[in-house]
């Protein structure tokens, strides 16, 4: 299993836990854009928008590229194949208990 750094994997949950935060990072799964375009789909202020962007920034998922005047928003994936890592574990563990549970109901009906 890939070693997760838990603090950063509670930051990303964290930040993905808002429908907002999750709905921008949508967005940015488009390219890089502006807050000012980042904003447009919402009913929120810019101000608003702007912290829901430092929350995604705090859990690495997102990076601001140019200066602050005229700086862009890019998505960064790298935090969410820490969270794939995690619940890959978990997917394993349950297919496993799925295939005992297969095996033995199948002993069960013959």
């Amino acid at each position: 299993m890939l070693a997760i750094d838990d603090d950063r994997l509670d930051d990303v949950f964290h930040a993905l836990s808002n429908p907002t935060r999750r709905a921008l990072l949508r967005i940015l799964s488009s390219g890089p854009a502006r807050v000012s375009e980042l904003a447009k789909p919402f009913d929120a202020s810019l101000n608003a928008i702007s912290k829901h962007l430092i929350v995604l920034e705090r859990a690495g998922l997102i990076r601001r590229e140019g200066d602050r005047r005229t700086s862009a928003c890019v998505l960064n994936v790298e935090p969410l194949r820490s969270a794939d890592a995690f619940f890959a574990f978990y997917r394993q563990f349950w297919r496993g208990k799925l295939d005992q549970l297969a095996a033995y109901v199948e002993g069960e009906t013959r």
